[in-house]
């Protein structure tokens, strides 16, 4: 059973970030010989005073191909893994997503378009997911919690949002080729950021920190052009700062 596990708003300023809780969730999966997990994604939800946020008010997902019989078991260890780690003061919530209980999913993926504009509530998230049948838990403080979680699937299965959590490594040079940035494991596609085509023989400097982001179902790496003395490239990955609407 292929699943989305999306949590929200596990953390406080002083505590590990939910990027780093889903990832080790996602570990835990594997180890426990449950599930075999993607890579996770982080969500932009509404910044809004109505809507309780550590710092940036996002979302962390990831997918999961469940082994038989392994929902339950996995829904139990990730309640209980929240319930541990969570950090005081935040309002936790958790969504198991099962894709096949989702049709088209195009209500869900509307109500994380939704989440990214407008303030949500409670109800609409708990009705929603009573609906689909989809899994939906809090796990401290006002609960509120479960609207991002939810939001977080919808988006991460649009398959047009969020950016894949941590950076890009990269041995050696910090100028590639196109073809050698796309023999990279975590990059399907080079894309400029403001759209067209690459040639064949760009070459792209490496900068600060390089993310991919999810586009159209694939991890892209946007890349813009560089215009500096001294340098062979023509064009750099994108900054982070740029991404930030993703």
């Amino acid at each position: 059973m292929k699943v989305l596990i999306s949590i929200d708003d596990t953390d406080n300023l002083e505590s590990r970030g939910t990027g780093e809780i889903a990832s080790l969730i996602a570990e835990a999966l594997e180890a426990n010989g449950w599930a075999k997990t993607g890579i996770v994604t982080r969500h932009q939800l509404l910044v809004h005073p109505d809507i309780p946020y550590t710092s940036h008010n996002s979302a962390m997902c990831f997918p999961a191909d469940l082994q038989e019989g392994a929902l339950e078991p996995v829904i139990a260890f990730t309640c209980g893994f929240l319930d541990r780690e969570c950090a005081a003061g935040s309002d936790p919530g958790l969504c198991v997503a099962p894709l096949e209980r989702l049709g088209d999913g195009a209500e869900l993926i509307d109500f994380g378009q939704k989440a990214k504009r407008q303030v949500l509530t409670m109800r609409d998230t708990y009705e929603l997911g009573r609906r689909l049948g989809l899994h939906l838990s809090e796990h401290g403080g006002t609960g509120q919690g479960i609207i991002g979680a939810l939001a977080g699937a919808g988006l991460r299965l649009s398959g047009n949002d969020g950016r894949m959590k941590g950076a890009l490594e990269f041995s050696g040079s910090n100028l590639l080729r196109l073809e050698e940035l796309l023999d990279h494991p975590h990059i399907d596609a080079v894309r400029p950021f403001d759209g067209g085509e690459l040639s064949p023989d760009t070459l792209v400097e490496i900068g600060e920190k390089p993310k991919t982001v999810l586009r159209h179902g694939l991890s892209v790496l946007f890349v813009s052009p560089l215009s500096r003395d001294g340098s062979e490239a023509n064009w750099q990955t994108t900054h982070r700062k740029q991404l930030r609407g993703y």
